[in-house]
């Protein structure tokens, strides 16, 4: 388990106000709050991450670690969809742990507006629906099931964007989820061609758990099939209702939720999938939910080995995998960076916690590049799924000071 060194005294509140774009990481869950600051040691990139490795490298760099003499060390970070780039895992030097972060939706813990943006979407709309049709064509011959087809926004401000602010906001508004900053500055420094060392911070408030680990009991909450939120109370009902009688998105529900399960099933003696969905909601969206809870056969399986058995999931790529990762590559015209990839943190007894990267934006001094996505598959509609993609945004646009792209 993490080291409390300060849990008990310090309140969550107090580590998402002490966040600054150049600490190393925070999270926060249900369960716990997280803030790590300064690089004790790096889990080697070696020229991508390959999921397969990528435990193993964890597993090793923890145990160095220990024999160096940190008390319980733990891995936090973050793992891009594209496994030919390498991830952002480190050691810390200090780590902050505490209770669940609670807020009310009042508080003002960084008051005031954000800056104006110019918003550039990539592809432009009518392109992202083309996009859409081009899925699925390849959906009706056969190539791929299901496809997840994202767009991106750019924004750029002439004033410096407060990263701490940003953050701040997505805590407020978004309780239930999984709040999180990765400091990205090394890849950011590797990719300059010259000049002072550039900031980026990979954040983000995402609905979805991909997996976790304590002691042996494992849980993973896969969601897929969704509906924008109402300010109507009587029609978010509605749509609440007709999401979880649609047909369409109870099969491509199941067809995430038995990824998930055929993925776990070897690690665990027992594993409990609820036969029918659940409801669950963000500021946002409605999800269609599966509670999937199991028990390991052997406590050395860290919750990083399981994450990287589930990663990606149909619910962020599509089915069959490499089919829909290459019709990703050649529709999307842009590189999804970390965006569908898993950020979390592990500790060196196994224990941990990993969600998948949604809702999320990489920014930099005075820009944000924000993501989007939605799962296509036969009888999807482009302008649904636009209009999906767009509801989606809503979650970084808000934390941003903005209510429409």
């Amino acid at each position: 388990m993490i080291d409390h060194r300060i849990a008990q005294e310090t309140p969550a509140d107090q580590l998402l106000r002490e966040y600054r774009p150049d600490a190393a990481f925070f999270f926060s869950s249900p369960e716990r709050t997280i803030l790590a600051k300064g690089v004790f040691a790096e889990v080697p990139e070696e020229g991508g991450h390959r999921l397969e490795h990528l435990a193993q490298q964890a597993a090793s760099i923890l145990k160095d670690a220990e024999q160096s003499g940190r008390q319980n060390p733990i891995i936090v970070g973050a793992v891009p969809f594209d496994e030919t780039k390498p991830a952002q895992l480190t050691v810390p030097n200090e780590v902050w742990c505490a209770g669940p972060l609670t807020l009310e939706q009042d508080a003002q813990i960084h008051p005031g507006p954000g800056p104006a943006y110019d918003i550039e979407p990539i592809p432009q709309p009518g392109e992202y629906m083309r996009g859409v049709e081009k899925g699925l064509a390849r959906i009706a011959e056969g190539d791929v099931s299901k496809i997840v087809l994202s767009r991106s926004l750019r924004l750029t401000s002439p004033a410096s964007i407060d990263i701490s602010h940003v953050l701040c906001n997505l805590a407020q508004h978004n309780p239930g989820g999984y709040t999180f900053a990765v400091d990205l500055s090394k890849q950011a420094a590797a990719s300059a061609s010259a000049g002072r060392k550039r900031r980026r911070t990979l954040i983000g408030a995402s609905p979805e758990l991909l997996v976790s680990r304590k002691g042996l009991h494992v849980y993973a909450n896969p969601l897929a099939g969704s509906r924008p939120r109402s300010d109507d109370p009587v029609e978010d009902r509605r749509r609440a209702d007709e999401l979880l009688s649609s047909s369409k998105d109870r099969h491509e529900h199941a067809v995430v939720t038995e990824a998930v399960a055929s993925g776990l099933k070897p690690f665990c003696r027992t594993l409990d999938v609820p036969r029918e969905p659940s409801l669950i909601s963000t500021e946002t969206m409605w999800h269609l939910s599966t509670e999937i809870k199991g028990v390991l056969t052997d406590a050395s399986i860290s919750s990083l080995e399981l994450a990287a058995a589930l990663q990606p999931t149909p619910a962020v790529c599509g089915t069959p995998t490499d089919a829909a990762r290459a019709a990703i590559k050649e529709i999307e015209p842009f590189a999804r960076g970390f965006f569908t990839g898993m950020v979390g943190w592990c500790d060196a007894s196994g224990d941990g916690e990993w969600v998948v990267t949604i809702r999320c934006a990489e920014a930099e001094e005075r820009a944000l590049q924000l993501f989007a996505g939605a799962g296509i598959v036969a009888g999807s509609r482009p302008e649904d799924e636009l209009a999906e993609t767009s509801a989606k945004f809503r979650t970084m646009l808000l934390a941003m000071g903005l209510n429409n792209e």
